[in-house]
């Protein structure tokens, strides 16, 4: 088991899982999960030589939960990894991790802060430069102005989406998990009405090898502690966010960058915006090692760790 420690980053007090020495590699989780979604691959890559961090990013488990909307955009995020690399990694630059929302989040840490991060490397979601314009104007333009249900904009009310999610943790997770995974039967079981619920029209989850009923308890007791607001803070963001980065278009992610989808996967191809992420990573990161991997769906190192793990310290080792 890992070595649990509460980090101050500077603005907010991390709970961190640290196993191993040497350079710094700190993993990022998404929605909705925690340091326990880096579980298979905390101890590999510790074992390949590197001090292995995964956090609860700030909302979430163990770490510090900040009551504003605002608390939570990409840039007070980024900064609380640049403050936790300060304190495991005071004088070499470090790598970062990310699967799902933690894929922009290393992503984006990665670009704006070249002299601190190393090499980055993104699980689900692909870098696709500083964006042109929110991404509310993206999902209002394609989902809610023609009347169709966009998770991240029933996300984006206060309290909505919170009550749906609160009222069952451990059935949310399950059923939210299965039905963009690799396991679940094709359908489009996310095409409903604007004013559909998140669940509403889901699948009813069935038993899959890489999601036990331990790992189901253990996110169930999380967010029965921390609640959802936190969590979905993030999505209510998308303005704040464009502000931050839209200055450093024509900028590219100049490290090493590896990226690792699934061919399951929604995020992969960004909704279907793109048929090769791989290739359209290489326009704003020309640094990539992209891999798709097939039959997987969105909850990538959880659904295959073999496979991502030998991809992953396959990278680190040659850095």
């Amino acid at each position: 088991m890992p070595d649990f420690r509460m980090i101050d980053t500077g603005e907010v007090t991390l709970r961190c899982a640290i196993e191993g020495s040497g350079p710094l590699a700190v993993m990022v989780h998404g929605f909705p999960e925690s340091w326990y979604s880096w579980r298979h691959q905390i101890g590999p890559v510790a074992e390949a030589g590197f001090t292995a961090c995964a956090i609860d990013v700030r909302g979430y488990g163990g770490s510090d939960k900040p009551p504003r909307v605002e608390d939570y955009t990409l840039e007070k995020i980024a900064g609380d990894l640049i403050g936790l690399g300060d304190v495991l990694s005071p004088n070499d630059s470090f790598v970062l991790i990310g699967h799902d929302w933690g894929a922009p989040i290393v992503w984006n840490t990665a670009f704006t802060r070249p002299d601190r991060i190393r090499a980055v490397a993104g699980l689900s979601v692909p870098f696709s430069g500083a964006p042109q314009r929110p991404f509310t104007e993206v999902f209002r333009e394609h989902f809610t102005s023609k009347g169709r249900f966009f998770y991240q904009e029933y996300f984006q009310e206060p309290g909505v989406a919170e009550a749906e999610a609160e009222a069952d943790p451990r059935h949310f997770v399950e059923r939210m998990m299965y039905s963009i995974s690799g396991d679940v039967p094709p359908g489009n079981y996310w095409d409903k009405a604007l004013g559909a619920t998140f669940l509403e029209g889901l699948p009813d989850p069935q038993a899959v090898p890489w999601l036990t009923t331990e790992d189901l308890d253990y996110y169930g007791n999380e967010f029965a502690g921390s609640g959802f607001r936190g969590p979905l803070n993030r999505y209510r963001n998308h303005e704040r966010d464009h502000a931050w980065l839209s200055p450093m278009q024509g900028r590219q992610l100049e490290q090493p960058c590896l990226f690792i989808g699934g061919d399951r996967d929604p995020a992969t191809t960004l909704f279907g915006a793109v048929a090769d992420p791989v290739a359209m990573m290489r326009m704003f990161a020309p640094r990539v090692e992209g891999h798709v991997l097939a039959g997987v769906g969105h909850w990538t190192q959880q659904e295959r760790p073999q496979e991502v793990n030998a991809l992953l310290i396959d990278w680190l080792k040659r850095l």
